[in-house]
């Protein structure tokens, strides 16, 4: 992963905040979210506690305490800028502790910064603090070439095959799409085909 001063006010000015060069906004995002929370409620997976690895300047927070206004939201980030100017907890996806399990873990756009050998230890570490399901969203080498604006992404990222991810996935989850993982060891009922 980039040094964590990588991340800092210039990182985020131009890839979150300047309308000119920022790679998403709030209503692509608040898409996404609504999406996500609709497919957890789908699923009748209780979301008691909220885990976003990676949490970026917040916009999943908005989201989850709309979708799930009871549940506790606890954002984790590497950046100490972005600590710092919004409160959040540092830390990593690749060792962040936590206090129990959560229902709903959230990680995007976080892994494709780690090294090799830090994937299968961040991919561990989500396994073992979600208890219900996981949102993932991994930018591969087909995405860099085929679906991402170049212009406005950041190209200092890992290129690895989405095969590369679906290897290591498969170890701890089971694919639900769109982004949903389910642990392996989780007793929610899903029908056979809503699996990849």
């Amino acid at each position: 992963m980039p040094k964590q001063d990588y991340f800092d006010r210039s990182y985020y000015q131009r890839y979150y905040h300047s309308k000119t060069t920022r790679v998403t906004d709030d209503s692509e995002h608040g898409r996404l979210a609504d999406f996500v929370c609709s497919y957890v409620k789908y699923l009748e997976q209780p979301v008691k506690r909220v885990l976003d690895l990676g949490c970026g300047v917040g916009y999943w927070r908005d989201a989850v305490e709309h979708a799930f206004p009871k549940a506790a939201y606890q954002g984790v980030e590497h950046s100490r800028y972005l600590c710092d100017t919004y409160g959040w907890q540092e830390g990593s996806v690749v060792d962040y502790r936590g206090r129990g399990r959560y229902d709903l873990v959230i990680c995007q756009d976080v892994i494709q910064y780690l090294p090799d050998a830090d994937v299968g230890k961040a991919i561990r570490n989500i396994a073992r603090l979600c208890r219900g399901l996981v949102f993932l969203q991994i930018t591969t080498a087909g995405d860099w070439r085929h679906t991402c604006d170049q212009s406005l992404s950041d190209e200092n990222i890992q290129r690895r095959t989405g095969d590369w991810y679906r290897r290591r996935l498969k170890r701890h989850f089971k694919n639900l799409g769109g982004g949903l993982f389910l642990p392996k060891d989780s007793s929610l009922m899903i029908y056979e085909l809503q699996q990849l």
